[in-house]
């Protein structure tokens, strides 16, 4: 079997899962009991991969709070803050300004401040898939409470103009949230350099556990900063309550430390072979075109649309090959990825567009296969 759907998640690697597995039953201790030796060792093990997730992205350890996954620390940051500035923020800010290409992390949580009182407004992107920084000029306006801009999209890899549009917002005193759970680990991401407000990743996106993430604040305010999304103990500064779950942090901490030590050694073998992969099937497949070409890139992500073969149809007839149709998180759902039809691609095509990503593991003995399967299967069903 080949795995090239890295971006809907990675394997955990064994370097993490051999720092991981001493805490499920070895040291067990609640993290919160600082009276043993066996919740202080707990405690210290957080803390350690606290640093080292902060190390990742250019943060101080205090700026970083652990959550379930970008998921929760999307929700965290969009509904948290907004609600906690609602009646608070004397310009009286309501308005939310989100791309069209969001992942529904993001969308989902926005609407729900549509109906608590919020005015949502998206911001449009490309036919390559990047925001307009020049409607970003007009939407983006004292009247601007958050923005929230992926880092890099989900589905075609494409990078957007974080820092420029971090600007905008600024300039208009508005609070710049950014989910970089498919940036993270793969290209540099740097908050300090970025000046970016919140920041939201997730651990299973670079080889580690499912299940664990991280929501950064610049300068760590947090208990003053956002309303907690549920109640109960003071854990995570009294944002997250509820018990941590020490392995899964442990693997987190582990994950970002090698991602920090083979970001540009894997950024380059990786790219390698998508090049590859790409040259060779828009080679074979005259009338198939990458969404996003030739603007910058996650070094990992081909989407590719091939016209006349539904992608279902396709995934179907390799079962060898394991790859994606969009965002793993609307997998099932007959509608067509929102993301490609707010670049301009009709239903039709975008039905008939796969997505590819490739990773750690992946070889080129793989990718070799993997494209002769392809052809093969595109082919048979042309």
């Amino acid at each position: 079997m080949i795995y090239l759907d890295y971006n809907a998640s990675t394997p955990v690697d064994e370097r993490v899962l051999s720092t991981m597995l001493p805490y499920f039953s070895e040291v067990y201790g609640n993290p919160s009991n600082g009276y043993h030796w066996q919740g202080r060792k707990a405690a210290r093990a957080i803390e350690s991969a606290r640093g080292a997730v902060a190390g990742l992205i250019g943060a101080q350890a205090s700026e970083i709070i652990f959550t379930s996954g970008a998921t929760e620390s999307n929700n965290l940051a969009i509904l948290g803050f907004a609600r906690a500035s609602k009646g608070r923020d004397r310009h009286n800010r309501t308005r939310i300004v989100i791309s069209s290409v969001e992942h529904k992390a993001v969308i989902q949580p926005a609407k729900t401040l549509s109906a608590e009182g919020f005015e949502v407004v998206f911001l449009p992107v490309d036919n390559r898939g990047i925001v307009k920084v020049e409607e970003a000029e007009k939407l983006i306006d004292d009247r601007t409470l958050m923005v929230s801009i992926q880092a890099a999209n989900n589905e075609t890899g494409v990078i957007h103009p974080i820092p420029e549009l971090i600007d905008i917002a600024h300039q208009h005193g508005a609070i710049f949230h950014c989910d970089a759970s498919q940036a993270v680990g793969k290209i540099s991401v740097d908050v300090k350099a970025w000046d970016v407000d919140l920041l939201s990743l997730s651990g299973h996106k670079f080889y580690g556990p499912k299940g664990i993430g991280a929501l950064y604040l610049k300068g760590g305010q947090f208990r003053s900063t956002f309303e907690p999304l549920c109640f109960g103990g003071n854990q995570e500064k009294g944002t997250r309550p509820g018990t941590e779950n020490v392995p899964a942090i442990v693997g987190l901490g582990e994950a970002s430390r090698l991602a920090q030590e083979l970001l540009e050694e894997e950024r380059q073998r990786i790219q390698q072979l998508r090049d590859m992969m790409e040259e060779r099937l828009l080679e074979q497949l005259p009338s198939a075109s990458v969404n996003g070409a030739g603007t910058k890139r996650l070094p990992n992500t081909i989407n590719i649309t091939i016209p006349k073969v539904p992608a279902d149809v396709l995934l179907l007839n390799l079962p060898e090959v394991m790859m994606g149709t969009g965002s793993a998180c609307s997998s099932g759902t007959p509608s067509p990825s929102h993301v490609l039809l707010s670049m301009g691609l009709n239903s039709e095509l975008a039905s008939a567009t796969v997505r590819i990503s490739l990773g750690r593991f992946t070889s080129e003995e793989e990718i070799e296969r993997a494209i002769n399967l392809i052809i093969s299967a595109v082919k048979k069903l042309s």
